[in-house]
């Protein structure tokens, strides 16, 4: 097994993603996306619980401490993105392995299907800098829009920006003190997020400019 290059520390913080294997959709439709919101609710605690099906369904369901903090999230039809604090050891690691395991089983039985879903174990990048995880912020809460999806793409899109801007109701609780507590108000970080996926997306163009002129010297 391939040993992971970066190693969790409580109270840190950290990029956290990855895609469908071959590139694949992970989700089909909206349900979909809902059962992966649910996921993430109730995978994000101390206690095993077991079926996401049955735990929804008790009445005796104590409070249990989270496992990592959730900062921002972006579901996309075929990858995801989050940022997460570890909010003790094994935390992170915890709540992934969860949160994919129970989400491939799902989808498995509902499409027919066996094996994988995700492209192998998660992929994590350290958020060693406030200016990091600003900019992690925006990258992560706009990440549909870096991508330019199509409409049908859109409809299967869920993020934490309307938690960030808009006013919206959780759907998953995610900690917005940490970075809005940094700005005047919710437009100021409105602003500043979009002017930060206007040079993401310049870079990326530059990006796949330069690496095309490398393959036509080849």
């Amino acid at each position: 097994m391939a040993q992971r290059k970066v190693e969790f520390a409580v109270g840190e913080y950290y990029h956290v993603f990855n895609r469908g294997v071959d590139k694949r959709d992970i989700f089909s439709n909206k349900n979909d996306v809902q059962r992966f919101l649910q996921g993430m609710r109730e995978f994000n605690c101390t206690d095993a619980i077991g079926s996401l099906y049955l735990n929804g369904r008790r009445e005796d369901k104590k409070p249990s401490k989270q496992i990592v903090n959730i900062i921002a999230y972006c579901l996309n039809p075929n990858h995801f993105h989050f940022i997460l604090e570890e909010m003790e050891d094994m935390g992170i690691t915890r709540f992934m392995h969860r949160l994919s395991g129970g989400y491939t089983t799902y989808f498995n039985l509902l499409n027919k299907r066996s094996g994988s879903l995700f492209q192998g174990v998660f992929k994590a990048k350290h958020i060693n800098s406030n200016e990091y995880l600003l900019h992690a912020s925006a990258y992560v809460n706009l990440n549909n829009k870096v991508h330019k999806l199509s409409n049908l793409g859109e409809n299967l899109v869920d993020s934490s920006w309307g938690q960030y801007v808009l006013g919206e109701q959780s759907k998953v609780p995610v900690d917005t003190d940490i970075i809005l507590s940094q700005f005047s108000n919710q437009n100021e970080y409105k602003i500043f997020a979009n002017n930060a996926l206007h040079d993401m997306v310049a870079r990326k163009r530059e990006i796949k400019y330069m690496e095309e002129l490398l393959e036509s010297e080849d």
